[in-house]
Parts: C-alpha cells; sequence; structure tokens
C-alpha cells in the first residue's frame, strides 16, 4: 500500500484467518441446544514496513530492544499500523458499496500485539524472526477513565429504554472525529460543518452553565471558519489553516458535549 502523495513510502499489510475451520468441515445443519459453540475465528493482520528494509539481522535486532524499551515509539508502531489496516478497511467499505462494514478498528480490539522483524518470506505469511509482545494498556486505561467519568452504560440504558433520545449532532460529530483522525480531512470536514449547525441547534440553552454559554458563543461565532473549511473540501484538499480550524472546532464541540453529558448525569 503507498498513499496518494508522490514519494508516499510503501507498506504491506497481509491478513490471515487463525483457527478457521477447513472448508469441507464446516457445519450446515441447525446446532442443538447442548452443543457447544465452534471456536472463534481470530484474523492476524501484520502491518510490514517494507520502506525500512535493516541491513541485517543485528540491526534489526538492535532497533527491536531500543523500540520496545521506549513507550512512545511503541504509540507511533501501533498507530502506524492502525492507521495502514483502518485505510484498507475503509477502502474495502468503499469498493463492495457496503455502509455496514466496520469502518475504523483500535488498538484496544486486539487479543495481542507484537513488534518484531523478519525477513521477507516470513513476514509475508505474518511470522516473525524475534518479536516482543507490547501493552497498550495505558493507552486503554485512559479512555477507561474518561469513559467512566462520562457513565455510558447508564447512558446506554437510557437510551434503549426511551428515557433519553441522542441528539442528531453527536452521530455526526463523532463521524467528523473518526474521519479526522483516519486523514480523511475533507470528509471530516463536511461532516463538521453539519454536525457544528445541528449542535448550534440542539444544545442551544441546553445547561445553566457560564462555561456551556461561553462555549455556544464561540462556535456561534467562528460556524463560518466550519463552512469556509467545508467549501474548501469540496474544491481540494484542506490548506494547514483550515485543517487546524476544523480540528479546533471539533475539539470545542466534543467539549460542549461532554460536559452536557457530565452535567445533567
Amino acid at each position: 500500500m503507498r498513499g496518494l502523495d508522490p514519494g508516499a513510502e510503501e507498506s504491506v499489510l497481509v491478513l490471515q484467518k487463525v483457527g478457521a475451520p477447513a472448508a469441507g468441515r464446516r457445519r450446515r445443519r441447525p446446532r442443538k441446544p447442548d452443543e457447544e459453540a465452534a471456536p472463534l475465528t481470530l484474523t492476524r493482520i501484520t502491518a510490514i514496513r517494507a520502506f525500512a528494509p535493516f541491513e541485517g539481522e543485528e540491526a534489526a535486532a538492535r532497533w527491536l530492544e531500543e523500540a520496545c524499551e521506549a513507550e512512545d515509539t511503541v504509540e507511533v508502531l501501533v498507530d502506524e499500523a492502525l492507521e495502514l489496516l483502518n485505510r484498507a478497511l475503509h477502502a474495502q467499505a468503499l469498493a463492495s458499496a457496503n455502509p455496514y462494514s466496520r469502518a475504523e478498528l483500535s488498538a484496544e480490539g486486539a487479543e495481542r500485539i507484537l513488534v518484531g522483524f523478519g525477513s521477507g518470506e516470513e513476514t509475508a505469511v505474518g511470522r516473525f524472526r524475534d518479536a516482543r509482545a507490547v501493552d497498550v494498556a495505558p493507552r486503554s486505561s485512559r479512555r477507561r477513565r474518561r469513559e467512566e467519568e462520562l457513565r455510558p452504560q447508564e447512558r446506554v440504558a437510557a437510551i434503549l429504554g426511551g428515557r433519553e433520545r441522542a441528539d442528531a449532532c453527536e452521530t455526526l460529530l463523532l463521524r467528523a472525529r473518526a474521519d479526522l483522525d483516519a486523514g480523511r480531512e475533507r470528509e471530516g470536514a463536511l461532516q463538521l460543518r453539519v454536525g457544528l449547525e445541528a449542535l448550534l441547534v440542539e444544545l442551544k440553552g441546553a445547561l445553566a452553565d457560564p462555561g456551556h454559554e461561553e462555549d455556544m458563543t464561540e462556535l456561534q461565532a467562528r460556524r463560518r471558519e466550519a463552512g469556509e473549511a467545508a467549501n474548501e473540501a469540496l474544491a481540494g484538499e484542506l490548506s494547514p489553516q483550515r485543517r487546524d480550524q476544523a480540528g479546533e472546532l471539533l475539539k470545542l464541540s466534543e467539549r460542549v458535549l461532554r460536559r452536557r453529558r457530565l452535567l445533567k448525569g
């Protein structure tokens, strides 16, 4: 895989089913209630940095040792692999015109994450000469703390029980965040414009809180920036200025939503 920019670095993505039943042994008849469920199939995903080959095994081993000792380096490598994978999933969803494809995966959903090296023949089948398991717990802990503050399970129950209605702006801004984080800046800017418009209507007067009013006033004053970013996205790629403005407006919108959820419970 290669990005659209000239001179973009080349990477390779290998996906393999692990634990899948043999084709001839797949069950066609209904399963009896007392029968055990079949083992789950896992997908092993290998992201190969084809643009950065090592001079030899000694250099590769030294890189692996140093990379795994630095938490920041591990995060960069994991994010790089996830970006590659999610680009492929997004391309598959577009190519198959399937709106129900799962578009984004995260490190927290992985059974295990390895960083390693190997020959071309080894990595082509998802194998390594040497590899280390890495821990993404710090990232998971941050997300867990944020989820605990927002008490998502309580809100899920309220929405499913008909006691609360989700606002349209929440869905639209979530899509904008997913697009911007995945590097789909044009799509993110377009989602942001309509998401911000919906937020300004749906959350007007939602809280008797000075912070809420201040943020809503700023968003109202800067709504033109969202429109200009979206118009620029229709014509082509975003300029650095528009990209920064879109990111700032999305963060501000997310803060408004988060405050509403925290204060209203």
